[in-house]
């Protein structure tokens, strides 16, 4: 598990399973937010899994599945307010934790100058260059 920090209210993974959840709590983390839809993948593990490891070591836990083909406007402001409605430090995942890094810097458009979450994006490891214009469109 390689666990992205993007800013002290939320981090970015990988796809996480239900023995990672104890070192996520040990991490300090006090939510998790899967937006991995379930059957992306062959060896992928179900999200109910993960929320039952999750609610066990007294997490909070979301499921907000988003296709990584194509993340729309509702995507990101669902988001957001899962992120507002969770507590904090928030580990979002998914496959890589660039879907989880596109919606977090779309829905940081209003709120950070691009060039900020570009910054904050790319000292996380994830090049979001490609954004720019909807994040223009969204500020």
């Amino acid at each position: 598990m390689d666990i992205k920090k993007i800013d002290e209210t939320i981090s970015v993974a990988g796809q996480i399973n239900a023995a990672d959840v104890k070192a996520v709590a040990a991490a300090g983390f006090r939510s998790i937010l899967c937006n991995r839809p379930d059957g992306e993948g062959i060896l992928q593990p179900d999200y109910s899994g993960v929320e039952e490891a999750a609610k066990n070591a007294g997490l909070e836990f979301l499921y907000q599945p988003v296709s990584s083909s194509g993340i729309q406007d509702h995507d990101v402001e669902d988001f957001q307010k899962c992120c507002d409605a969770l507590p904090k430090p928030v580990l979002a995942y998914c496959r890589t934790g660039t879907r989880c890094t596109v919606l977090w810097s779309l829905s940081q458009a209003d709120k950070r100058e691009i060039p900020e979450i570009l910054s904050m994006a790319s000292a996380a490891g994830y090049d979001m260059s490609m954004l720019v214009n909807r994040l223009s469109a969204r500020a």
